[in-house]
């Protein structure tokens, strides 16, 4: 597996436009016939004229909203790119509601990770329900969270160091959208 972030001169990360990430997915499978092109988005990022978007806000469960906008999503890269095999070879990913969300798989490793009371994380998941649930609104969203439990939390150096320590199993038993996306990249067929 390679790993890219979104294209933007003078920009990585970011300004989640579809009209922005098209072009790197077109550019992606135009590349090898052989590979296969996945996506992970996180929702509280993207903007509007993301594929699936309006709809996605009509609707109150996260699991809905995760399958309306990965199912959005590969129907478009489909009408666009449906000449470079995208039916077989794209895998969209939107995460709810943010990658951050899946750091709440194992409390005891964030809490121990940031320095913070365990209850104080556990109190998160117990009004939320699963890390996966975690809202996007702009002050409780999963890393607006994580900021106010600790000013130690930075995305890109501590919580890649969390998401190691809490390992993709425990990630994929709490978060059945992730699991979901990550159970289609196993069953890949060469």
């Amino acid at each position: 597996m390679t790993s890219t972030i979104l294209t933007k001169p003078g920009q990585n990360g970011g300004d989640v436009r579809f009209s922005r990430a098209q072009n790197d997915i077109g550019r992606h499978l135009k590349q090898r016939k052989e590979t296969w092109l996945t996506l992970l988005i996180d929702y509280c990022g993207i903007k509007s004229d993301w594929p699936g978007y309006q709809e996605s806000k009509r609707n109150t469960q996260h699991m809905s909203k995760a399958r309306v906008m990965n199912e959005a999503t590969r129907k478009r890269v489909n009408e666009l790119f449906g000449d470079q095999d995208s039916e077989r070879r794209f895998i969209p990913y939107v995460s709810m509601f943010e990658f951050e969300a899946l750091l709440f798989s194992d409390a005891e490793i964030l809490a121990q990770k940031l320095n913070v009371r365990l209850r104080d994380v556990e109190k998160i998941l117990s009004r939320c329900g699963e890390p996966e649930k975690i809202n996007d609104k702009s002050q409780i969203a999963p890393s607006k969270r994580l900021a106010v439990l600790s000013d130690r939390f930075k995305k890109t150096v501590t919580g890649i160091n969390i998401a190691r320590e809490i390992g993709i199993d425990k990630m994929r038993g709490s978060c059945p959208i992730f699991n979901e996306w990550i159970t289609k990249l196993e069953n890949l067929k060469h």
